[in-house]
């Protein structure tokens, strides 16, 4: 697959809690929005105002799809680990 990357994702909540990480794959071939949850809550962060809420990251490697409902609001970061195939 062509730009396969591996993605690890942790969400950090006011009040300190964390979600995940979760593991998740993009490529031109796989549908994830683990690309789209960063750009969205970067456009977030720079006044824009949140349009979905919703968003699916598709681990490959483990056949698992999570799912995460999230307001931005209530998020203090959100890291993306990548990891770069070859």
């Amino acid at each position: 697959m062509e730009g396969l990357t591996n993605h690890e994702i942790t969400v950090c909540l006011k009040g300190g809690a964390i979600l995940g990480p979760f593991k998740a794959t993009w490529s031109m071939d796989i549908v994830s929005d683990v690309r789209e949850l960063s750009k969205d809550y970067d456009a977030f962060l720079q006044g824009e105002p949140q349009k979905r809420f919703k968003y699916h990251l598709h681990d490959q490697e483990n056949h698992l799809s999570h799912s995460l409902i999230i307001n931005f609001a209530e998020i203090t970061a959100i890291y993306d680990r990548v990891e770069l195939v070859e």
